[in-house]
């Protein structure tokens, strides 16, 4: 057994150790052919999102291989595909800008540097078991970050893809600026971007197992290379440098990382909410397990060995995920696969993106990003939650007229204040039994719930902590106001922790009920509460005879102690059901 123990840490550190043994052979094609497909994918699209990054296409290039290899030795994923990511990268992009000039080798450096920073701590919220954090960004406000950034990130590829200059500043400042100069637009550089972007969606549309990106960006750059490269007016990705990356040193300066921090940590979190639904999203395909914290582990590595060879952050990618399991990835094999591909590109194959079209990257990237909206959850949320709808167009609003950043921030917020004032305000009820069951419900909601004379049964609804005990306790007051009310049974349930304020005030409002003569007991108190309530000096004023495991067993108590004569016939001791 501690030999088993033993050899089972090299397995949880390195999951690769795992799955290699388990290996099929049946599995080396499909894992083969989907690794053509991600390496089909993934060049034209790691070279585009470079632009939203704001760094040179070669950097995407750099970005890919690194990341493909870190993941597949660290990841607990079979199938999940790390790399560039259209969210994570505007946020980059506006971490970056905010400390150096897009365009230069400052903003490249830094860029790199920012990756290594976001990899370092992935590891350690890794190594210190954080993988919860996520849970903090609610479906509808990632939804909402995600549609806002749809707009965001096609406004800012719309001048690429026409042909003119940009601008910065929010959505409706980039949007006037196109407006104005609509009249400015070349031909030829229009022309160019607005036939890919048709192809890139009539391509994904009608035959969706092409991979489009390398089909449209293959045959632009060779068209417009017949057509003279940069002489015919459009601008062209130029000189790409063959061959591996020399090693990057990230920047030490502590003020400028001081800078970097925020945005890096708003990446962390948005980047692992992405990763960790993508790879949950996989893990249901094939029934695999997920390490949360591993997963969290994992994308250190990969972000820092990307930074350390000149690329950019990256993380787990539901569409190219996707992509992965459409082509029948049995294994992290085909990221492997897909790594060697790239690595082959980067020494072979770049003087051919020479004549690659600015446009044409722009289109990818618009196409991607109309691929990621889904108005319809939306419409799905705003049936199910007014709440969580508005909370999702405040983040939209937020993103089009504060920024990214803010927007998120604003969402993450309202849920944090949300989830507090929920927190702090159980719903309490009265409860009454069904006819012929054991099961206690709120009278509000089944009028044919029967209660029972003098007796009230109160559920708590929630934890007893200083934030919840006043609501508490002053719903419970207007409850027991009824003169007829002498008995009070407290259903503890749902309650499952108990704070030194939450206690106090609770032997305090027993001693009050004592005061009016009503008595108290509690039905249901799980025994690590029971203990907190002895020690607060509760079970002492009520006895130990007032407990009860069931409501049941109270209300028998009662009828007992009231001389009434039991309305329902015997049952079984242990029969039905309480709710919870």
């Amino acid at each position: 057994m501690a030999n088993s123990g033993l050899a089972s840490v090299p397995q949880r550190l390195l999951p690769m150790l795992e799955w290699i043994p388990g290996y099929r052979r049946e599995w080396l094609l499909p894992d083969f052919l989907a690794g053509i497909a991600l390496w089909a994918v993934m060049v034209p699209e790691g070279m585009a999102y470079a632009g939203i990054v704001g760094v040179p296409p070669i950097m995407g290039l750099y970005t890919i291989v690194p990341a493909l290899l870190a993941y597949a030795v660290f990841g607990t994923s079979r199938q999940l595909v790390v790399g560039p990511d259209t969210a994570t990268g505007l946020l980059s992009a506006l971490t970056i800008g905010a400390v150096a000039a897009h365009g230069t080798a400052e903003f490249n450096s830094l860029t790199s540097t920012l990756a290594v920073m976001i990899g370092v701590l992935f590891l350690f919220f890794g190594l210190a078991r954080m993988g919860w954090v996520a849970s903090f960004i609610p479906t509808p406000v990632m939804r909402g970050f995600i549609e806002g950034l749809v707009f965001v990130t096609i406004i800012g590829q719309v001048p690429h893809l026409l042909g003119i200059d940009g601008t910065s500043g929010n959505f409706f400042a980039k949007l006037w600026h196109i407006l104005q100069h609509l009249a400015d637009i070349p031909a030829l550089p229009a022309l160019t971007g607005i036939l890919c972007l048709a192809a890139m969606l009539l391509l994904r549309h009608l035959i969706p197992g092409v991979p489009a990106a390398l089909v449209v960006m293959s045959a632009a750059t060779i068209l417009i290379g017949l057509l003279g490269g940069e002489a015919s007016g459009v601008h062209v990705a130029g000189h790409v440098p063959s061959g591996l990356p020399g090693l990057t040193v990230p920047n030490l300066d502590i003020a400028i990382l001081r800078e970097l921090l925020p945005g890096a940590l708003a990446i962390v979190l948005v980047g692992y909410a992405e990763a960790l639904g993508a790879a949950k999203a996989a893990a249901m395909q094939d029934g695999s397990d997920i390490d949360a914290n591993q997963e969290l582990i994992a994308h250190g590595p990969a972000n820092i060995l990307t930074g350390l060879f000149g690329g950019f952050l990256v993380v787990g990618s539901l569409s190219k995920t996707s992509v992965a399991m459409a082509a029948g990835a049995r294994s992290q094999l085909a990221n492997l696969i897909a790594a060697a591909l790239c690595f082959l590109t980067l020494i072979l194959l770049t003087p051919l993106f020479r004549n690659m079209p600015q446009p044409a990257l722009a289109a990818i990237v618009i196409a991607a990003m109309l691929h990621l909206t889904k108005p319809h959850y939306l419409r799905s949320v705003l049936a199910r939650s007014r709440w969580s709808f508005a909370v999702a167009l405040i983040v939209i609003a937020g993103e089009l007229i504060l920024g990214v950043l803010h927007g998120i921030a604003v969402g993450v917020t309202l849920s944090i204040a949300r989830l507090i004032y929920l927190a702090s305000r159980p719903k309490g009820a009265v409860l009454g039994q069904l006819p012929d069951t054991e099961a206690y419900r709120d009278v509000r909601m089944h009028p044919e719930a029967i209660t029972f004379p003098g007796l009230l049964i109160w559920r708590i609804g929630g934890d007893l902590f200083f934030a919840s005990v006043g609501h508490i306790g002053a719903a419970l007051r207007a409850s027991a106001s009824a003169s007829s009310v002498k008995r009070v049974l407290f259903d503890f349930g749902s309650v499952d922790f108990l704070d030194i304020t939450g206690g106090d005030e609770l032997l305090r409002l027993l001693r009050d009920l004592q005061t009016k003569g009503i008595s108290t007991g509690f039905a249901r108190v799980r025994d690590p509460i029971r203990e907190d309530m002895r020690r607060a000096g509760i079970e002492a004023v009520v006895s130990p005879d007032n407990f009860y495991e069931r409501i049941t067993d109270g209300v028998h108590a009662w009828q007992q102690q009231a001389g009434h004569s039991i309305c329902n016939t015997d049952r079984e001791t242990g029969a039905g059901h309480e709710s919870r």
